[in-house]
């Protein structure tokens, strides 16, 4: 299928809105919005964000993905806050263990005013 990417700002934190399925076949551009992410960390922000409510499939090699961008945040002293609203995607984080090691709020909003939290390794 298709996966588009966004990449944005909300008061000086980069925001990567994710839209569609993320697979085998997306993971190579999922990979590349991520390392434009992670280059935004190097500009002095400490928290970059992944709005991942417009995905509708992810599989285990998405979450991999996602776990390793996360692992190189915290590498470089900076945070990925994951924002995925309530549902089935949301159980599925859970189900996984990924939300115990990557900080998912229900919205944008929370995760821009979640940095002090996330920072704290939350």
């Amino acid at each position: 299928m298709e996966l588009v990417v966004r990449l944005r700002a909300i008061g000086g934190t980069p925001v990567l809105d994710l839209h569609g399925e993320v697979d085998l076949a997306t993971i190579p551009k999922l990979y590349g919005a991520l390392t434009t992410l992670e280059r935004s960390i190097g500009a002095g922000c400490p928290t970059a964000v992944v709005d991942i409510d417009g995905v509708y499939a992810l599989d285990d090699s998405g979450l991999g993905v996602l776990l390793g961008a996360a692992g190189r945040f915290r590498e470089a002293d900076s945070n990925l806050v994951v924002v995925c609203s309530p549902g089935a995607l949301r159980a599925r984080l859970a189900r996984t263990g990924f939300d115990r090691a990557v900080r998912v709020v229900a919205s944008v909003a929370d995760a821009t005013k979640a940095v002090p939290a996330a920072e704290a390794g939350g």
